[in-house]
């Protein structure tokens, strides 16, 4: 990369949330590559991000896909050559339910994309995370063993314990592997998980994108 190419950000599953705050956050100092299936969101993010003078690259992409992730790994290569920071904010979160009653096909969905696609992207970015100070950011959501939410933090953990391995093996050379945790935010997963809740007392996306971000300086 040359001293007048930008830092380059990935951020997959950018449309809503800690993923889309994320976005808006490091466009003021990154070009961002912005990953999710919603066409509409991304778009939307795209326009706060041009509005307030930054830049977005948009890639309508399913992260449960192999090729198309390889694709979209190749492209940034042949493009920038490396990247600056990877966050990894794409989650599936299956209803709640007694672990006596989970659904086959609602936990195949959340590994697909808590630990599968996590595990597929990994040896992908990583080659691309090749430049001093690179980092990946993953972010936990600590319910292990609390009733009814057996599924979602099943995936949840071995996503992390996924992150948690990378961290300790990239120790020493790099890249910087991060395991963040947000405070509560008003999300969509969120929603699902506690719909009679008083969201005005959750913290908001956008602050806590530049918490998490400050802490990680």
């Amino acid at each position: 990369m040359t001293e007048d190419a930008p830092k380059v950000a990935l951020i997959t599953g950018a449309s809503r949330g800690l993923g889309a705050a994320l976005a808006e956050a490091l466009a003021a100092t990154h070009h961002v590559v912005a990953v999710a299936r919603t066409t509409g969101a991304l778009e939307e993010l795209d326009d706060r991000i041009q509005a307030a003078g930054g830049h977005a690259t948009l890639a309508p992409m399913d992260v449960t896909v192999p090729d198309a992730m390889a694709h979209l790994c190749r492209s940034i290569y042949d493009r920038w050559g490396s990247l600056d920071l990877w966050a990894h904010t794409a989650v599936q979160a299956p209803p709640l339910s007694p672990a006596d009653h989970v659904d086959g096909k609602e936990i195949d969905k959340c590994l697909a994309v808590n630990v599968k696609a996590t595990a597929t992207l990994i040896p992908m970015v990583a080659p691309l995370l090749s430049g001093d100070g690179a980092r990946a950011l993953f972010f936990d959501d600590p319910h292990g063993g609390e009733k009814f939410f057996g599924a979602y933090a099943a995936g949840k953990a071995a996503q992390i314990a996924l992150a948690r391995a990378w961290a300790a093996e990239t120790a020493r050379l790099g890249p910087r592997v991060h395991v963040l945790t947000p405070n509560p935010m008003p999300t969509a997963t969120r929603a699902r998980f506690f719909p009679g809740e008083d969201r005005s007392a959750l913290a908001d996306p956008r602050d806590e994108a530049n918490r998490l971000l400050a802490e990680i300086a």
